[in-house]
């Protein structure tokens, strides 16, 4: 595939069982160094707001909240501007709330306590009214985690891990910063090292879980057969409730759903996917219904294009 001798990462595409692709280059960059392979853990940064969708609707299954839930009923001290705030602004992107780069109070590289951080997005203008129309804020889904801590009683990590990782055999996926754990990728910037964004308090429920290309699949597999979630809350979560079109190249999105970009691919391939970058990593996570279809590409260095790879491998999902 194109990039082949070049990539730094992992592919992999699944039609049903099958491995169409299954690819792993360079190396993980850590100390010491190693090659990547598919069982390396990679920033998954933004695919991971998917994981946060289903921790607030596996909550709502259980009736401990609703989407509907004005933000207030769950954190306190929330600005007059927040009152009419729902989960569902959140999850939809329709919130109003402010992006990373309108935040210039956040360190990334210096992180605020959790309550301190609160403050600073409390502080932050609305970008636009609440339920007015499409303004993607990792923030709102900081919040989201926060929610999922207040209404569990425990950490936001623990509950995916609980919930989600290990009830669906997720071995290799868990929240946070990873200090110690095995098998991380290390993440560049042109082949140079950079240091990674706080994960554990700054980035929780945006972008801050580390995951593999089989353990994703394995959780888009989840989905699709109802393994996990209730029949109402994973059509809530495939459902497009903000427009957010879009066109880069064969992929057309329509809209947002819960943590997923829904479009399509030439016109004729349903597509649910979400894609994400931190410092350092690039990913995207790819699940076309009607084609029994799964596609992931994880890479440790920013600067790859994922362009022309991509087409190679949905060239190999759609040749056969």
């Amino acid at each position: 595939m194109p990039g082949r001798d070049s990539l730094r990462g992992v592919a992999l595409v699944q039609r049903g069982p099958e491995d169409l692709v299954a690819y792993a280059g360079g190396t993980a960059g850590s100390v010491p160094d190693s090659a990547c392979t598919l069982g390396t853990r990679f920033q998954i940064a933004s695919v991971s707001k998917q994981f946060t969708a289903a921790a607030v609707l596996a909550l709502a299954d259980k009736g401990a909240l609703s989407v509907d839930d004005p933000i207030g009923r769950w954190i306190g001290g929330c600005p007059p501007a927040w009152d009419a705030i729902t989960l569902h602004h959140l999850l939809t992107h329709t919130a109003g709330l402010p992006h990373w780069r309108d935040l210039s109070r956040l360190d990334h590289d210096a992180p605020p306590s959790a309550e301190e951080e609160l403050r600073i997005f409390g502080d932050a203008p609305l970008v636009s009214a609440p339920g007015e129309g499409f303004s993607y804020s990792s923030p709102g889904y900081v919040l989201l985690a926060r929610v999922v801590e207040r209404v569990a009683g425990q950490p936001y990590a623990s509950f995916l891990a609980t919930t989600i990782f290990e009830p669906l055999e997720m071995a290799s996926t868990f929240a946070g910063n990873g200090d110690g754990r095995p098998q991380l990728a290390a993440g560049h910037r042109a082949g140079v090292r950079v240091a990674s964004f706080d994960l554990d308090t700054t980035n929780a429920g945006a972008g801050d879980i580390w995951s593999t290309a089989r353990d994703l699949v394995r959780w888009d597999r989840a989905l699709a057969s109802g393994e996990i979630l209730s029949a109402a809350s994973r059509q809530a979560m495939f459902t497009v409730h903000a427009a957010a079109p879009d066109d880069d190249g064969p992929v057309h999105t329509e809209g947002y759903g819960y943590g997923w970009r829904i479009g399509s691919v030439a016109g004729e391939h349903p597509l649910i996917y979400h894609t994400g970058d931190n410092p350092g990593f690039l990913a995207i996570n790819a699940w076309f219904p009607n084609d029994d279809v799964r596609l992931v590409l994880l890479t440790n260095d920013e600067a790859t294009d994922p362009s022309p790879i991509l087409a190679e491998l949905m060239g190999a999902a759609f040749s056969r």
